[in-house]
């Protein structure tokens, strides 16, 4: 690419390796189940996370969509935390397509809801109520600064949902950056959850696609579901291909990403007007001082015409940079110097500090 994008580790594209893999990846029709290059991912999925069976779906939001679909039916009820993606990401399609009713609840600094609301959220089996069949969860929590959640919770929520008979669904868009953070192989974490949905387009650079993993007769569900929504591929062999190089390969880098992200999250903090939040993972997010006169969107244009460097702008005073793959040490330091270039021109503060300014 032409560009240093810190926007997100979705704008990743495929290693050479890859490259190469999908130029030659043996091809079928995936529709037919015969496609033996999209067989060998799913299998090669379901395995690594210590599941019966996978499903290559085309997104992460879809692998999300025919999990639910597949778990629950219209009036079910889905407890689901008020930052997760699935709830707030997903154009509401738990509710739109599949009918289902989220239970929202609070959760803490790094995503999780209190284990004592999740059972006081369970309905009791009463005919005027929706029936309670979900628990929705996220790792690493992308709306609680990419956090990782350790492994107890997990647990935890396991015990409740056995005690009731509910499904638990893992959102697991980053799911190996949470085992990497947490130093445990992602089975460790997937052992606790009926589902997961893991995406390798993001920081694994593989150019499309998410795997759906369960039990074999929850995947035959799901199956069902991704062909009522149009999920159904044909030669999809080829983008599996980088899909199984992103999890032989991949996976074991991730550390690096972090490094980078605690490098950045450094260098920010010696920077005047800038706050820095808590770095778990390859998610940094910082804001603004009220002396700063300079609004994101200002700071972020500057940043790609002066510097050729992309960051995303979350709100008027806020942004959030994401590490991955094709962002290496070099391109860190080039961020920090130019926004420390930015932020010192005279125009870019307002020694009178008049707060609440947003430019």
């Amino acid at each position: 690419m032409n560009k240093i994008d810190f926007r997100s580790d979705t704008v990743t594209w495929p290693t050479a390796t890859m490259r190469d893999a999908m130029r030659l990846a043996e091809v079928g029709d995936d529709v037919y189940g015969e496609d033996p290059t999209v067989n060998e991912l799913q299998a090669l999925a379901a395995n690594t996370l210590g599941k019966e069976a996978g499903l290559f779906v085309a997104s992460g939001s879809q692998g999300n969509l025919v999990s639910l679909l597949a778990a629950a039916g219209r009036g079910d009820e889905a407890i689901v935390g008020e930052a997760n993606h699935t709830y707030n990401w997903e154009a509401g399609g738990m509710a739109v397509l599949g009918g289902i009713v989220p239970r929202v609840l609070a959760v803490d600094e790094i995503g999780r809801m209190s284990l004592a609301q999740i059972r006081a959220a369970i309905r009791p089996d009463d005919a005027h109520l929706p029936t309670s069949r979900l628990i929705l969860l996220e790792n690493t929590a992308g709306g609680c600064y990419g956090a990782a959640i350790p492994l107890d919770y997990f647990a935890a929520v396991r015990e409740i949902a056995d005690e009731h008979g509910l499904h638990v669904h893992l959102d697991g868009a980053r799911l190996f950056n949470a085992a990497t953070k947490l130093g445990v192989p992602a089975r460790d974490i997937t052992q606790y959850v009926d589902s997961v949905t893991f995406c390798l387009s993001k920081g694994l650079c593989a150019p499309v696609g998410s795997v759906v993993c369960g039990s074999a007769e929850f995947i035959h569900a799901a199956h069902r579901a991704r062909k009522l929504v149009g999920g159904g591929m044909r030669q999809a062999g080829i983008v599996a291909a980088a899909g199984i190089v992103a999890l032989e390969e991949m996976t074991e880098r991730l550390h690096k990403d972090h490094a980078n992200a605690a490098r950045l999250a450094a260098g920010l903090a010696q920077i005047d007007g800038i706050k820095v939040e808590p770095v778990h993972t390859n998610m940094v997010f910082f804001t603004l001082h009220d002396d700063v006169t300079l609004n994101a969107d200002a700071i972020a244009q500057q940043l790609r015409e002066q510097h050729n460097i992309w960051i995303g702008a979350r709100s008027a005073r806020a942004f959030r940079a994401v590490t991955h793959y094709w962002v290496d040490e070099e391109a860190v330091d080039l961020l920090l110097k130019g926004l420390e270039q930015i932020l010192s021109e005279p125009a870019a503060v307002n020694h009178e500090q008049q707060v609440g300014y947003y430019g």
